[in-house]
């Protein structure tokens, strides 16, 4: 495993920043593309295997490498899963920008089905790992619920800040928690994105169910004027 010279210290190959080796030591570009090669395969047998059944040599099989190579970059096979989770889940933030516009206008509602379409493809691309750190969340691994819930919090964040305003002026009920309506929205949308597989089976297609969730999500956070209180 090389070492990235002191000039180039603090930034990964992609020009991100640098990895670390369990050690300690930033991880050269060569060590990078090994890592990346042990996470892709990690990612690829999780499509197949439980988080609880994956084994590091069948990890280490798939790169053509030695389980002692991959003890040099991660603890144990779920050690790599979680870095994959942080990741999928830093990629999934960037939907986070469809809650940045108002949702008022006539395109509030465009911006609703942009955001559940999105979720969708995001689970779509990446269901393994995004069902391993559910799967394990559930199961009571504080560190795989804390990455989830840091992949969430901006959608819970920008969902209460649109809700609240909206009671502001009325346009939902004053009863209706802003947090709460934000959490029961977060969790319609990753529930949907995830089994929307499932549902096709029922008849249900992947455009009505974005069309559908974006249109009670887009409801819950705008509101009707016919909520509006007298006085």
């Amino acid at each position: 495993m090389d070492t990235v010279p002191a000039a180039d210290a603090g930034r990964g190959a992609g020009g991100g920043p640098a990895a670390q080796a369990l050690d300690g030591r930033r991880i050269g570009q060569r060590g990078q593309r090994t890592r990346r090669r042990l996470l892709d395969a990690t990612a690829a047998l999780l499509a197949t295997h439980g988080i609880r059944d994956l084994r590091v040599v069948d990890i280490a099989r798939e790169v053509g490498t030695s389980p002692a190579t991959f003890y040099q970059y991660f603890r144990d096979a779920q050690d790599a899963v979680l870095v994959l989770a942080e990741e999928v889940g830093e990629e999934g933030r960037s939907l986070v920008a469809w809650l940045e516009p108002s949702w008022d206008g006539p395109e509030g509602l465009d911006h609703a089905r942009r955001l559940v379409d999105g979720f969708v493809e995001h689970w779509d691309r990446h269901r393994a790992v995004l069902r391993s750190r559910n799967l394990a969340a559930q199961e009571g691994d504080e560190r795989f619920r804390e990455v989830r819930n840091r992949a969430n919090h901006e959608f819970l964040v920008g969902f209460e800040a649109k809700i609240e305003r909206s009671r502001r002026r009325g346009r939902v009920p004053a009863e209706l928690s802003p947090l709460a309506a934000a959490a029961a929205l977060v969790a319609l949308i990753e529930r949907m994105a995830a089994f929307h597989r499932d549902l096709e089976p029922l008849g249900i297609t992947r455009t009505e169910l974005v069309e559908t969730t974006a249109r009670i999500i887009h409801r819950t956070v705008v509101g009707d004027a016919s909520d509006r209180r007298s006085g």
